[in-house]
């Protein structure tokens, strides 16, 4: 069974960091795009980065420039590294990852952005 599990959300003030990781087990994921998703009140949930197997990146465009993915094959493991935090930022944020087509989605942690 695939599991993911996200971990690092938190409150931060305006211009702070965080730096969320995200353990996956259940299968191997040396193959699978893993990443990351947010949901913030009254909104869609949105792309906001994703790494391929092959390591190409995507970013959504409003975390472009302040947020980078980095990716342990070894350990199953995907980490958000967000700076620059902004209110429009606050969401949760879950793991993604797709197998044989199947979405998979973590939990999520939460994120709060204080002004």
């Amino acid at each position: 069974q695939v599991q993911l599990l996200e971990s690092g959300g938190g409150l931060v003030q305006v211009g702070g960091s965080l730096r969320l990781s995200c353990t996956a087990s259940g299968s191997t994921f040396t193959d699978r795009p893993m990443g990351w998703y947010r949901h913030s009140p009254g909104k869609q949930r949105e792309l906001v980065a994703m790494m391929r197997a092959d390591g190409e990146i995507n970013y959504g465009e409003s975390v472009k420039d302040r947020f980078t993915i980095t990716r342990d094959k070894s350990r199953n493991e995907v980490y958000l590294q967000m700076n620059d935090l902004k209110p429009e930022d606050t969401g949760t944020y879950s793991c993604y990852t797709r197998i044989s087509l199947r979405p998979y989605y973590g939990p999520g942690t939460q994120v709060t952005v204080s002004s």
